[in-house]
């Protein structure tokens, strides 16, 4: 049997992954605010289940937190499996960055 969304359903699967992502982000609601100008009482809000988001502030927020407008919208599983693929992401930037760093840090060496 297909599943029923209601509003509050959909408001809470919206609130959550908004803060799934803007906290593996590493971004505060203030700085997520200062990106998307999106004021960080209403991003709360939107975190908090007190106000719905716009198709206009979602489009905002998928650009200023880099991810597919829809993702918004997907389940808890979904949601998780996104975490860990942002998760994993975020890892071999990291790993990419601190390789490049001490290649360069030794090519300044030989100089």
């Amino acid at each position: 049997m297909q599943q029923t969304y209601s509003e509050e359903s959909i408001r809470q699967i919206v609130s959550k992954n908004l803060r799934l992502f803007r906290t593996t982000k590493k971004l505060s609601q203030v700085k997520l605010s200062e990106i998307s100008g999106i004021t960080h009482n209403y991003i709360n809000d939107i975190e908090n289940c007190k106000k719905s988001a716009s198709l206009e502030t979602i489009a905002k927020l998928a650009n200023a937190l880099d991810v597919e407008p829809y993702t918004f919208f997907l389940s808890d599983s979904m949601s998780d499996y996104i975490l860990a693929y942002l998760n994993a992401f975020n890892d071999n930037v990291h790993q990419f960055v601190s390789s490049w760093y001490e290649r360069y840090n030794l090519l300044v060496k030989e100089k």
